[in-house]
């Protein structure tokens, strides 16, 4: 292995690295609720950059900072989850939303309507979109659990060694990501795509939409709930 150190001090790297840890932690913070700070995700970053200092290949063929803004970002995800602010409560609710959109799509094969779902529940519908503005927390997660789409780092971290069965894998759950999203109403894919691919935070999506932030919530969190509704083969296996 020839390590990133062998061409300089690990302070070197760490001094010259340090604004990419900066930088990734910024950009993620932008997607997550106040409850998470920026000096907590510089701290798990810091963490990843001396990983990856420590275990970089040159004869890998990619670049140094390609391998550590895999490490860094990985990390910050890692120290966020394991620090999960979410109320049990909110996990249970979102959980019981997606099994009731997944029955009512398996019975009508078509898109399930809010109405139905808040029905199904025996819910009334000002109290179902209360449950997806209380679920836009998990939305990073949601998104990064279902192969993190969008992200370039994973794209470029295919050059690191040979492919796996957990490579193989992952490919697969791309793909049938991208087709679950490809099958989402138009609104839940349009607010998706400007989320994650043009980055927009919400209240610019209802800019676009002409709609307020929170209808924009709602409408996220329903389209990740969907998501994963139509993804519970890849998330819960079969034993």
């Amino acid at each position: 292995m020839y390590s990133a150190v062998q061409t300089g001090g690990i302070d070197e790297h760490v001094m010259q690295y340090a604004p990419l840890v900066r930088r990734i932690a910024q950009h993620l913070l932008n997607r997550l609720t106040d409850a998470v700070q920026l000096d907590d995700l510089v701290q798990a970053g810091m963490l990843g950059l001396l990983d990856a200092i420590k275990n970089y290949d040159i004869g890998q063929g990619a670049s140094f900072e390609t391998y550590a803004g895999i490490r860094i970002r990985g990390a910050m995800l890692d120290e966020v989850r394991r620090s999960d602010w979410t109320p049990r409560s909110v996990h249970k609710k979102w959980r019981l939303v997606t099994d009731a959109i997944r029955v009512i799509e398996n019975k009508t094969g078509r898109e399930a309507r809010a109405e139905e779902i808040a029905e199904f529940l025996g819910i009334s519908l000002e109290e179902y979109h209360r449950i997806l503005e209380d679920s836009s927390s998990c939305r990073i997660f949601s998104i990064e659990e279902l192969a993190e789409s969008g992200d370039h780092y994973l794209d470029e971290a295919a050059s690191f060694g040979e492919a796996t069965f957990e490579d193989v894998s992952r490919a697969g759950l791309r793909k049938a990501l991208a087709e679950a999203i490809s099958g989402l109403p138009e609104r839940e894919r349009l607010v998706l795509s400007l989320y994650y691919g043009e980055e927009l935070n919400l209240r610019e999506i209802g800019d676009v939409l002409n709609v307020s932030e929170s209808r924009v919530s709602q409408i996220s969190s329903q389209a990740v709930l969907r998501l994963r509704s139509r993804m519970k083969g890849w998330l819960e296996p079969s034993r």
